[in-house]
């Protein structure tokens, strides 16, 4: 479904960026920025005081078990949900920002398209919201998804599979530079899933941040760095490479497993969390 951000206001720029919908943000600016970010649901901390600043033009993967606050972090940082306390900045706009959403593509865990629009209704539908109606764009994302073929089949004859490649493909319609994807291979073939990390990686390529989360660790290494997630908290951060040697371990699901049981042994402070000072310190 559009992204809606809770009331209105406008963008706040930091130094050295560009203007809100303009160019995107200096090398210097990280595409994504969390400071001292919470959210509380009544007693419940579902993200605990995440410190983070990612570069653009790279892929992200945030890891951690059902219910580890991953959901609730990226609504966080793209400014579907404002925080208890703390701050999230999106190419240098501090989120939220009605201004920013359509320099973001968020594909949801459930399929957010309209089950009686066709798969071609729902693209172009999709792509209006965010100023786009490059036919040849569309057909170029249909492409990808490989639903050239059922763009005037309605979305609720669609098999699960192919409703997640349309709510891939209307994520990615209108060229964002700020991509986030919530569990966006669950239910497709594996053939299928190394055309989308391949397609990852093009954007990326060109300059796109990919924010990917998963709690399935055999992907975890297409992504250029890891940010492991416990009880919302960043309890590790690297390459799969990096995680894998801290840990010393051979698989990134025992790799999450040694890091996790360090850190519930370490007290509060994960001794192993990296926490980049931020470019407005």
């Amino acid at each position: 479904m559009p992204m809606a951000v809770q009331g209105e206001r406008g963008p706040e720029p930091v130094a050295g960026s560009g203007p809100p919908g303009g160019p995107a943000a200096t090398p210097a600016t990280p595409a994504v920025e969390a400071r001292g970010l919470v959210k509380t649901f009544g007693p419940i901390r579902a993200v605990d005081g995440v410190d983070l600043a990612l570069p653009p033009g790279r892929i992200y993967g945030l890891l951690g078990p059902n219910g580890s606050g991953k959901t609730t972090l990226i609504r966080l940082l793209i400014g579907l949900a404002r925080p208890t306390a703390g701050e999230a900045w999106l190419l240098g706009v501090r989120m939220p920002s009605r201004a920013m959403l359509e320099r973001t593509g968020y594909m949801t865990q459930a399929d957010g398209v309209y089950p009686e629009l066709s798969v071609w209704e729902n693209l172009s539908f999709f792509a209006a919201l965010y100023g786009t109606r490059d036919r040849a764009k569309l057909v170029e994302t249909l492409d990808l998804v490989e639903l050239a073929s059922r763009r005037d089949t309605p979305a609720f004859e669609l098999s699960g599979g192919m409703r997640r490649r349309l709510s891939l493909a209307c994520a990615l319609a209108h060229d964002p530079p700020v991509v986030v994807l919530d569990e966006p291979t669950v239910g497709i073939d594996p053939a299928l899933r190394v055309q989308f990390w391949a397609h990852f990686r093009a954007l990326a390529a060109g300059g796109t941040t990919v924010l990917v989360t998963s709690h399935v660790m055999d992907e975890a290494d297409r992504c250029d760095e890891l940010l492991f997630i416990r009880t919302g908290r960043v309890i590790a951060r690297g390459s799969g490479a990096d995680l894998r040697r801290q840990a010393g371990t051979e698989n990134l699901e025992q790799a999450f497993l040694t890091l996790a049981e360090a850190v519930g042994a370490g007290g509060d402070d994960p001794p192993i969390a990296e926490r980049k000072p931020s470019h407005r310190s």
